[in-house]
């Protein structure tokens, strides 16, 4: 596949929203993340939820195939004096050892994994009674939105189909068919949760974390990111002049334990 984050490193660490305090919080409360667990974050990003999961106590690595976006992710830990140990690695061949950790999170990435080959990894890598957690924060199309116009003109720059990978949230961030990836994999034990999260973004903002998306930074040429920032601009000045936008986000979790 032609898509590389690591060319939106820059957009994807100063402007994509990470997920909120809340998810966070959720997993404290329901007693899935509490201090000193030994947490692996995969497809790690811009370390997100690496970071999250290290304020809140946890022994935290993280992995992720892109070099570039590592880079940027040490740098935002650094600035937090967070210690994460980042590792350049994939989700279904990661190379540490079995039973060696009580966590494994998956933010907003399961879907480029080979997904069968991940959940055994995982599977693998989990202590007995370890919990994975697959989780999704996504933007919501609604009629009228910003989010709805703004995904038609993507469509007019970078058709959805030339990633070749289903819609798998379905438009609505939720998502059934991780159910089924896990249980197969020989999970049990499986609960889930979500909720909305409306999310702040100024028109400066909103352009970056568009242009940090698979389907325009991370996959068009240059000139053609360019040509679709400025698009993007002029549609937010005309049609959502407000600033900062309010752009509605659904959180979305699985959470499944090894036996």
């Amino acid at each position: 596949m032609p898509v590389d984050f690591g060319r939106t490193s820059s957009d994807y660490a100063k402007y994509r929203a990470g997920f909120p305090d809340t998810f966070f919080t959720r997993l404290e409360t329901d007693g899935v993340l509490r201090p000193g667990l030994r947490a692996l974050d995969l497809g790690t990003g811009t370390g997100t939820i690496a970071r999250g999961l290290a304020r809140r106590g946890a022994d935290v690595t993280a992995l992720d195939v892109s070099a570039q976006q590592l880079d940027a992710a040490r740098q935002l830990a650094r600035d937090e004096g967070l210690a994460v140990d980042f590792r350049v690695a994939s989700a279904e061949d990661t190379g540490l050892p079995s039973a060696s950790f009580d966590r494994v999170f998956a933010g907003q990435c399961w879907h480029w994994f080979n997904r069968p080959a991940a959940a055994r990894e995982v599977l693998r890598l989990l202590r007995p009674g370890g919990q994975l957690i697959i989780a999704c924060f996504d933007w919501l199309a609604l009629p009228g939105n910003v989010v709805e116009a703004t995904e038609a003109l993507m469509e007019t720059f970078s058709p959805r189909d030339h990633l070749n990978i289903d819609r798998f949230g379905h438009g609505v961030g939720i998502y059934p068919e991780w159910f089924r990836d896990v249980a197969l994999a020989g999970f049990q034990s499986l609960t889930s949760f979500t909720f909305d999260s409306p999310t702040p973004y100024t028109h400066v903002a909103w352009r970056g974390r568009i242009r940090a998306n698979a389907r325009i930074g991370a996959l068009l040429p240059s000139e053609e990111v360019a040509r679709f920032d400025a698009a993007l601009g002029a549609l937010l000045a005309e049609r959502f002049p407000q600033d900062p936008l309010s752009v509605p986000h659904r959180v979305f979790a699985l959470v499944a334990e090894r036996p």
